[in-house]
């Protein structure tokens, strides 16, 4: 149903260290990218290696994540991909917002974590095959 997702973030280039290093475990990787330090309206997409974007982020100076109930949530190609996921994005400035485990809550294999990226935006990584 969808085509891609876009978000605004206030620092494209931390942005950018953020989501290549929270995304790789997941297989995602940057496939295009409009970076000019000290210009306007810049941004970067993420998306499979050879693909199109999937998630486009773009550089304002009054960005501000969604509210309470709005999260993206990455498929994650096995549970090994959601725990590298969430230590990755810890190490690249990411907080914790809930650990790889899983949530019988959700279905009894769906296998998750959730960080907050820098700029207050809920991400997930999810896995829901067997362990």
């Amino acid at each position: 149903m969808l085509h891609h997702l876009s978000l605004g973030v206030r620092d494209i280039e931390r942005t950018a260290t953020f989501y290549d290093a929270a995304l790789a475990p997941l297989g995602y990787e940057r496939v295009w990218s409009d970076i000019r330090p000290g210009e306007p309206d810049q941004a970067i997409g993420y998306g499979l290696p050879g693909g199109g974007d999937k998630l486009a982020l773009k550089q304002y100076d009054a960005a501000a994540a969604p509210g309470l109930g709005f999260h993206v949530a990455f498929d994650a190609p096995d549970r090994q991909a959601v725990k590298a996921f969430h230590k990755a994005a810890l190490a690249a400035g990411g907080t914790d917002n809930g650990p790889p485990g899983l949530r019988r809550h959700y279905g009894p294999t769906y296998y998750a974590a959730f960080v907050i990226d820098p700029d207050g935006h809920n991400l997930e990584a999810v896995f829901k095959g067997p362990a």
